[in-house]
């Protein structure tokens, strides 16, 4: 079976940074969302095509949303075949999702830099050796339920506004 080429990171695609910039009210909710729970679940693609689900944890450090991960763990060999991945913020005991449902969608780039490695290494002290993938995203989405009546979607994509759906 031939090998698929991964896809070419979009030209519409931004950092962490950016997204803050351009959405911070947005960014800082999604971010209390991760940071509300250690860990979350990382959808990446197998080697035929299906999807993989993982649980991860996920640091946001000097602009960045990093993936780190132990070593030929399936996950980062999924990534480096093809770095389209999902991520899915933990949404917690029970029925209540405070601050709603969050996915990010996007590509992970892995670093090898030995200097960006060390200074991530210096802020979140994982375990030796580990792999570690910047990201760049293609989407974010944030779900929740307003005054009890309305299920509100908000999706944000590089270079576009906020778009925010009200359903009853």
């Amino acid at each position: 079976m031939p090998r698929n080429t991964p896809p070419a990171v979009p030209q519409n695609a931004a950092n962490w940074a950016a997204f803050s910039a351009a959405e911070p009210g947005l960014a800082q909710t999604v971010e209390a969302r991760f940071g509300a729970f250690t860990h979350h679940v990382l959808a990446t693609l197998r080697r035929d095509g299906s999807p993989r689900t993982t649980g991860l944890e996920v640091r946001f450090v000097g602009g960045e949303l990093w993936l780190g991960m132990m070593p030929d763990s399936l996950k980062a060999l999924d990534l480096r075949r093809d770095p389209r991945f999902a991520l899915q913020a933990n949404p917690g005991p029970g029925t209540g999702m405070g601050g709603g449902d969050v996915r990010i969608s996007g590509r992970a780039i892995e670093v090898d830099d030995p200097a960006v490695k060390a200074a991530y290494g210096e802020e979140v002290e994982p375990p030796e050796p580990f792999h570690l993938f910047r990201t760049v995203l293609t989407e974010v989405v944030r779900t929740y339920v307003e005054d009890e009546t309305y299920l509100v979607v908000q999706v944000w994509k590089p270079g576009e506004p906020v778009r925010t759906l009200r359903r009853t």
